[in-house]
């Protein structure tokens, strides 16, 4: 069974990328993957700094994160797009899990040789897919297999009920889509 995590790339408490990672992680689950949400909101990372982290070694927040993409088989990102690009939130922690937390401990261990799905959400029309061309760069240039296959939601306000569940049934299917080509993927790379 593959082990997945879904990253949310916003913080903001009604976060549509966050309810898009919420959709990704049941129907993973129901592909008979084992899906975990990464939600920032509960793991505070300071803004990455190479003179803290000479000082004082990773932050424990970090450590956490790095232990979870370590012990997963794949990734699903989530990124809002910030003026056609990711947020500094995402970047922040896609950059201190990179760090080595020892000299022994080889270049970019919790990414190299992994597999990652993209999605995102966004009330424009787009539904945030400048973002992900950014995002497939930093993650392909970290060591990431990033799958073909991506979903960008536009009008993202509406497609979600007042439970948070995705209300559009062609969009559920291109969450499949990504998923299962995460999930294939993964499962191939770590037989």
């Amino acid at each position: 069974m593959a082990k997945i995590l879904v990253i949310s790339g916003s913080a903001r408490k009604d976060s549509v990328n966050r309810k898009l990672g919420e959709a990704a992680c049941r129907i993973g689950s129901e592909l008979g993957a084992e899906c975990e949400l990464i939600d920032p909101r509960e793991h505070v990372l300071p803004l990455y700094d190479g003179d803290l982290e000479e000082a004082e070694g990773l932050p424990e927040e970090v450590k956490i994160l790095k232990k979870a993409f370590a012990e997963a088989d794949g990734f699903v990102f989530c990124s809002p797009e910030y003026n056609s690009s990711i947020t500094p939130l995402l970047k922040n922690l896609i950059d201190w899990v990179s760090r080595a937390e020892s000299d022994d401990e080889p270049p970019l261990a919790a990414y190299r040789g992994k597999v990652a799905g993209l999605l995102s959400a966004s009330p424009g029309a787009l539904g945030g897919m400048r973002g992900l061309v950014h995002l497939r760069s930093i993650l392909g240039n970290i060591g990431v297999f990033v799958t073909p296959t991506q979903f960008a939601l536009g009008g993202a306000y509406g497609k979600f009920d007042e439970n948070g569940e995705l209300t559009d049934s062609a969009a559920a299917s291109k969450i499949e889509a990504v998923m299962k080509e995460v999930i294939t993927t993964a499962e191939k790379l770590s037989a």
